[in-house]
């Protein structure tokens, strides 16, 4: 029979690696999910449960790449004062049993993939390798450390699109690509408002960016999102998939909410976890709802 102390210690364990998992981050996952939108199959119920499994599998790929991330930059974060409070940082999660998750993870992700589509596999297997390579070292290489987020993100929508076997429009894989790089900027923004000159002690990377360059960036950023969703909805691809040009009325919306949170990215800072920043700003929330309904509107109508 276990004693209290025991039980106590086994909770402790599985809460600080269910911490570990980052399940407020899978989130990010919903990118898959726009092949099953955007390919007008949202109300189909067997291209639903597939995109759900990728969303699924995606979830147990990112975990994967977050405990193995965390369990390389343990050190780093020790002295960052945010991170310092991480599970396997604060020494509530040893590295062995992370890394085991880790690769458990990784294994299943891959064997679901496999049975669901051999197009998935090859883009879960290609995900893993470059977010591996990210953590064994290319997260230290300027520029190339925010561009592997941002490409991450464009795996998302095209694993979405290939489970299901639809195409997916290149300006829209463009805009994700777009979005995705503002997000991290925005994220490498706020690491450098934290920490100040001691930022390049937590992230090497940091030595190269400014705030100023990457404020410059962000603007040139959200322009490019802008014209290149407005092309898409434009396109005469996606004029005669739906039939109609009214999406270009959705545009509103994703104006809204790029300028609201890059003027609270550059106001103070707030950008490092964007998940955080959108719960705690109804505006944002509002304009991501109805750019969703106005959207669903004009392509299920």
């Amino acid at each position: 029979m276990a004693t209290p102390a025991a039980a106590i210690s086994r909770r402790t364990g599985t809460a600080a690696l269910v911490e570990a998992l980052r399940p407020r981050q899978w989130t990010k996952n919903v990118f898959v999910f726009a092949g099953l939108v955007f390919g007008g199959r949202l109300f189909d119920r067997a291209s639903l449960l597939r995109e759900l499994g990728t969303f699924a599998i995606f979830c147990a790929a990112a975990s994967a790449v977050y405990l193995a991330n965390d369990a390389a930059d343990r050190e780093q974060d020790a002295r960052h004062p945010e991170k310092s409070a991480r599970p396997i940082a604060s020494g509530r999660l040893p590295v062995p049993v992370a890394l085991g998750v880790s690769a458990a993870l990784a294994a299943a992700a891959v064997a679901a993939s496999a049975a669901l589509s051999r197009g998935l596999l090859w883009i879960v297997l290609g995900y893993l390798l470059m977010s591996f390579a990210y953590s064994a070292g290319l997260k230290r290489v300027f520029l190339v450390d925010v561009l592997i987020v941002a490409f991450g993100f464009v795996l998302r929508a095209a694993a979405g699109a290939a489970v299901l076997g639809v195409e997916i429009s290149p300006w829209l894989l463009c805009c994700s690509f777009l979005l995705a790089l503002f997000l991290a900027l925005g994220k490498r923004r706020a690491e450098l408002a934290l920490l100040g000159e001691g930022a390049a002690g937590h992230r090497a990377a940091l030595q190269q960016y400014t705030v100023a360059m990457v404020d410059r960036w962000l603007t040139a950023l959200v322009g490019a999102t802008i014209v290149s969703y407005a092309l898409y909805t434009q396109s005469p691809r996606t004029v005669e998939h739906f039939g109609t040009t009214n999406l270009l009325y959705t545009l509103p919306f994703v104006v809204y909410a790029l300028f609201r949170y890059q003027q609270l990215v550059t106001r103070d800072g707030s950008g490092g976890d964007p998940g955080l920043l959108l719960a705690r700003n109804p505006g944002l929330l509002l304009a991501l709802l109805g750019w969703g309904v106005s959207a669903a509107v004009v392509i299920y109508r």
